[in-house]
């Protein structure tokens, strides 16, 4: 998911994954939209044994996951897209269209770890 901090020229991305049962948050970053912060969430995927990763068809996925337990389903990250919408919902610095915003990486990083894990 795109956002920005600050001034919309500087777009940020949050990057997340899912439990497939249960729809919780795993894992999640904030960073610039690099392999590296792609990174993060999936190698802690793979610390905790994950036995499937489905992802979109982003390029960089390819790299960064095992083919073994690497999957690009059509329907696949329908769960994703809704929780992105219900994220903008909740969060009003998220919406695409308002005059709140993020100052920092800092509270940013706070407000959706509170969001995601309460």
């Amino acid at each position: 998911m795109r956002t920005y901090i600050r001034e919309k020229s500087k777009l940020t991305w949050i990057v997340y994954a899912l439990e497939q049962e249960t729809k919780n948050v795993v894992s999640f970053n904030v960073g610039r939209r690099t392999n590296k912060t792609l990174n993060k969430v999936i190698t802690s995927l793979e610390l905790s044994d994950a036995k499937k990763i489905v992802t979109d068809k982003l390029k960089h996925y390819r790299y960064l996951i095992k083919k073994e337990i690497h999957s690009t389903k059509h329907r696949g990250i329908n769960h994703i897209e809704r929780k992105n919408l219900s994220i903008r919902t909740h969060l009003k610095r998220l919406n695409r269209k308002t005059i709140c915003f993020s100052r920092s990486l800092i509270i940013l990083n706070a407000v959706l770890r509170i969001y995601f894990w309460e």
